[in-house]
């Protein structure tokens, strides 16, 4: 009977600890509570379409719907944006297309405005730039980029390239922070482009280079350095301390995080996107696996998912879906697996990042919505 007794009596004690520990997972109102994630709690490849997440660069130049159709079943959110290149459409073009977009899936895709650097020279040209980001905010826009037009090929009546800390942009991009709008900017270009082609780091740029000989830095020495493009754009931000800025293509300073890091500690009203650029880490990796792991963990809040990819007349339609499915597939194994990985891009294996849940919903989803406040519009 003792022993029956003592039995009870441990049963009696475990079942009140259990209960306490169910009381404990209710809040005030006896609702149940979702227990927290662990900061060491890892996701699989089977996560992948089950997690929620934003594509903050990603470019629609023509109308077609299979982009959205491929995102819509991998779970991604999309934000198009506008670009004032030479080899895109105009930007009215690309501003009709994307509120028409955004008016046709309007939980699925946001849109980023750009500006006309034409008649730069012109005394006209801010109140024409800020009256057209009036219009575009009213329709909408979260965001205004600018191209590496500025720094790179944009002249002064003196024939003087004209740099993003220009006086002339200040007041465009006072108006900016006034309507509490993102400025994205793509300024300069990756530091391989001032290097020979055999030089470079990854076979993106050697492609990209190769085929856009205007823009290889190396072979235009009297262009303005990779330093100057970069001390200007760091200029604006000192002279610019509450524009929220992200810059795109890791702000070019791709090649060495490092230097990436300098610039987020110095700055903190800039993050970064990483369309296109996340080869770089790679390649870094392949090196020093440590060191870029640990940039990821102390810039968390300051790194947004992005691809950079491209809908355009010129792009081949059959296939495009299942390309970009297995592009971010291939992004999601480098963040949240350890194991060894190739990718075309990158000439060595690496490791995979095996990041936290927690970093990875802030790559994916949070920093995009903390950083783009119009992202509202996509819950």
């Amino acid at each position: 009977m003792k022993t029956l007794s003592n039995q009870l009596a441990f049963t009696i004690v475990l079942l009140a600890f259990l209960n306490g520990c169910n009381q404990e997972k209710k809040n005030d109102t006896g609702q149940e509570q979702t227990a927290p994630v662990s900061d060491t709690a890892k996701y699989t490849m089977e996560d992948f379409g089950s997690v929620a997440k934003i594509n903050t660069h990603i470019h629609f130049k023509t109308f077609d719907t299979t982009f959205i159709v491929q995102a819509r079943k991998d779970n991604f959110k999309l934000v198009t944006v506008n670009v004032n290149s030479s080899y895109s459409p105009s930007i009215e073009e690309q501003q009709e297309l994307a509120v028409n977009l955004v008016k046709l899936y309007p939980k699925d895709l946001a849109y980023a405005t750009t500006i006309s650097v034409e008649d730069f020279d012109e005394p006209e040209w801010e109140q024409k730039t800020i009256a057209y980001l009036k219009k575009s905010f009213e329709n909408g826009a979260i965001a205004v980029k600018i191209w590496k037009n500025v720094g790179m090929e944009l002249k002064d009546k003196n024939g003087k390239y004209v740099m993003i800390d220009d006086p002339k942009f200040d007041s465009v991009l006072d108006f900016m922070e006034q309507n509490n709008v993102t400025f994205l900017g793509h300024i300069g270009e990756p530091k391989n482009a001032w290097l020979p082609v055999d030089k470079m780091t990854v076979s993106g740029d050697k492609s990209y280079f190769s085929e856009h000989p205007q823009y290889h830095m190396y072979l235009h020495p009297d262009y303005p350095t990779h330093e100057q493009i970069i001390a200007a754009r760091d200029h604006m931000l000192e002279k610019h301390p509450k524009l929220r800025f992200v810059g795109a293509h890791l702000g070019s300073l791709e090649w060495d995080t490092d230097e990436l890091a300098k610039r987020l500690e110095k700055y903190p009203n800039m993050a970064v996107d990483m369309a296109e650029r996340i080869s770089h880490f790679q390649y870094q990796a392949v090196t020093d696996w440590q060191k870029v792991y640990d940039f990821f963990i102390k810039y968390q809040d300051r790194l947004i998912y992005a691809t950079d990819e491209t809908v355009s007349e010129k792009t081949p339609v059959d296939g495009i879906g299942q390309r970009a499915h297995e592009n971010w597939l291939e992004h999601w194994q480098y963040f949240t697996s350890s194991g060894k990985m190739k990718v075309p891009d990158v000439e060595k294996e690496f490791n995979g990042l095996g990041l936290p849940r927690t970093v990875v919903d802030k790559i994916y989803r949070e920093n995009a919505r903390k950083w783009f406040a119009g992202l509202a519009t996509l819950e």
